[in-house]
């Protein structure tokens, strides 16, 4: 089985909290991206969002786009409107060759809120998943026939953080909807991303690899902090410096024939975790990790 090593901005320039990184151009993501041995790049807010503007760009760099953040409201407008909402981004991602796209229902979020504790993330009533699901599927249909999945991100602070929250996704979302399995979110969540791997081996179509420093996960729970609060004192990091058994993840995902993006999306501080010198422990551990499950990384 052969995997493609990319990354995510949010080593160099935070999206949730623009004061980190604020200042680093996108050039040099790009740049120290590629010299960290990474081949592709997920989108963030310094992207152009024209395809005819960044492809050359990726181009100059010997970069792919891997996929993009998607903040979809289907809580409060159509599946209708949501499609419209969606189409300058599913057009930027199918131009560029993008073949996942990361989606992620926003409604009531809090992630994005200091001064809200992560124990205050929303949740779904049974109305609410009545009518999320069908809307879901709507949108999902729509973007697998223009050529692009629907990859949903699970994410800590939504109304799909934890296990139990993706295995009624899972469960209830169509074919069209896929998986984005993200190690740190789940074992943020208190989930298990091997277990969740095993069970939706087939639906997983993107993977992003965020490790988590134990100690400082259990400080943010014991005093009830915020997600953000979590990422500046050094919750996440990249693979292979925190907790996650990632070999036996990759075996997983290597029995089941998974081929794609594996990607290293791991927000710190820049200016604490020097984004260099991390983008190059990420890609090399990714690389060591495959290599041991069985896993060919190719360009």
């Amino acid at each position: 089985m052969t995997v493609r090593l990319g990354i995510n901005p949010l080593t160099w320039t935070n999206d949730d909290m623009p004061s980190l990184g604020g200042d680093t151009p996108l050039e040099t993501c790009l740049s120290e991206g590629r010299e960290a041995g990474f081949s592709g790049f997920e989108l963030g807010n310094k992207f152009p969002r024209d395809p005819d503007v960044l492809g050359p760009i990726l181009q100059r760099h010997d970069l792919s786009l891997v996929s993009g953040w998607y903040s979809s409201e289907l809580l409060t407008r159509s599946a209708e409107e949501e499609i419209e909402a969606i189409k300058p981004h599913l057009h930027l991602l199918k131009s560029l060759g993008a073949k996942a796209m990361v989606f992620c229902e926003v409604s009531h979020c809090v992630h994005g809120r200091r001064d809200v504790p992560l124990s205050h993330s929303p949740s779904m009533s049974e109305a609410q998943w009545q009518t999320f699901i069908p809307r879901l599927n709507q949108v999902a249909d729509y973007c697998l026939e223009q050529g692009v999945q629907i990859a949903y991100h699970h994410h800590l602070g939504t109304v799909v953080e934890t296990e139990a929250e993706v295995d009624r996704l899972m469960a209830e979302a169509a074919p069209s909807v896929g998986l984005l399995l993200d190690s740190g979110h789940l074992v943020g969540a208190g989930g298990d991303p091997i277990a969740v791997q095993q069970k939706y081996a087939e639906r997983i179509v993107h993977v992003h690899c965020k490790d988590i420093r134990r100690e400082v996960l259990e400080d943010a729970r014991n005093r009830d902090l915020s997600f953000l609060d979590g990422v500046l004192n050094g919750m996440f990091t990249v693979p292979g410096d925190g907790f996650i058994d990632y070999i036996t993840l990759f075996k997983g995902l290597r029995d089941s024939g998974y081929e794609g993006w594996v990607v290293v999306e791991a927000e710190q501080d820049p200016a604490v975790a020097h984004p260099l010198t991390y983008a190059r422990l990420g890609c090399d551990n990714l690389k060591r990790f495959c290599a041991e499950a069985g896993l060919t990384v190719t360009e």
